[in-house]
């Protein structure tokens, strides 16, 4: 089953949710605004206590937060009620109506982009980074990873079909690939299997490069490539093998986003990665990281600064 089908499908069930108990409050004598304002309420506030409950659990097992992005009360909520925003549009509005696509955009001095979604997601959740590309004019493509709970290491082969035909399309002999939580390690996999020529940058924002505690949670063998034994435990075998088969020039060609203040991610020091530019944030959740503004304009910057006159010659560039 696709993301798109699973988030259509619990988007129907709480809507008869919402109905039921919309339906139990009329016939205890509320109106029909009331009623209505009474379901729709009930099934948000269950979204948010879920929501909440996320940040309860990655704060057990919290790597220390630097001073310098310690969070008052007014910003923690500030926080949480953009994290729970970012959630309920994704799930609700992009990622249930999103399709695969490809922007090209001819004569483009900049590698195409990309764009690698996280687990249980789709390419809705780069509903806001994808605009900024075209407003840009940087040549990009999103991907569907499937199946859902599938090995991480079974993406590579998709993403190298991804990267094979942006190339194709634009002429460039490397692409920058951006890979949110999971999609991060489908992209290190990806280096892993057909090597790093290819790739003039890789970004990763909110990965789990050390595991996270909270993967235990999860379901498939994605989630359990993603576990972690315990803030000070080892990360799993999957992530040790991974780690093993990068070099020097590997990680010289990965940037790191991510934030001390991670929902998902915990340790949120998970996301630093030995040997990678790392660029550590504050006051950002773990699905708002694809949303924030400052963490846009960091990935847009990191883009921009690819430094590469990688085109193949006479290669026509269509728009499709």
């Amino acid at each position: 089953m696709s993301s798109r089908l699973l988030l259509r499908l619990v988007l129907l069930v709480q809507a008869l949710i919402a109905c039921a108990i919309g339906a139990a409050a009329a016939w205890l004598g509320a109106g029909p605004w009331q009623a209505a304002a009474i379901g729709v309420g009930s099934v948000m506030l269950v979204r948010l206590a879920i929501n909440a409950n996320n940040f309860v659990m990655s704060r057990r097992v919290a790597s220390p937060t630097p001073p310098e992005h310690q969070l008052g009360v007014a910003g923690a909520l500030r926080m949480f009620g953009e994290e729970f925003g970012a959630s309920m549009l994704v799930s609700s509005w992009h990622m249930p109506r999103a399709r695969p696509h490809t922007r090209i955009h001819p004569d483009c001095a900049t590698p195409p982009v990309l764009l690698l979604h996280g687990y249980g997601c789709n390419s809705g959740y780069w509903a806001h980074l994808a605009p900024r590309l075209d407003a840009a004019g940087i040549s990009h493509a999103t991907l569907d990873l499937e199946p859902l709970t599938g090995d991480i290491d079974g993406f590579a082969d998709a993403i190298e079909e991804g990267a094979a035909r942006l190339r194709q399309q634009t002429g460039a002999l490397q692409v920058i690939v951006v890979g949110h939580s999971m999609g991060g390690l489908a992209a290190r996999a990806w280096l892993r299997r057909y090597g790093s020529a290819q790739a003039a940058r890789v970004i990763t924002l909110g990965t789990p490069h050390h595991g996270t505690c909270l993967a235990a949670f999860g379901i498939g063998i994605n989630a359990t490539q993603m576990r972690r034994a315990g803030i000070d435990g080892p990360a799993c075998a999957w992530l040790g093998e991974l780690a093993a088969h990068e070099d020097a020039a590997t990680r010289s060609c990965i940037t790191s986003i991510y934030t001390h203040h991670d929902n998902i991610v915990a340790p949120q020091s998970s996301g630093h990665l030995e040997g990678a530019r790392n660029l550590a944030m504050g006051g950002v959740g773990h699905v708002a990281l694809g949303r924030n503004p400052r963490v846009l304009a960091a990935v847009m910057d990191e883009i921009m600064n690819v430094q590469t006159a990688c085109w193949a010659p006479h290669v026509s560039h269509a728009i499709h």
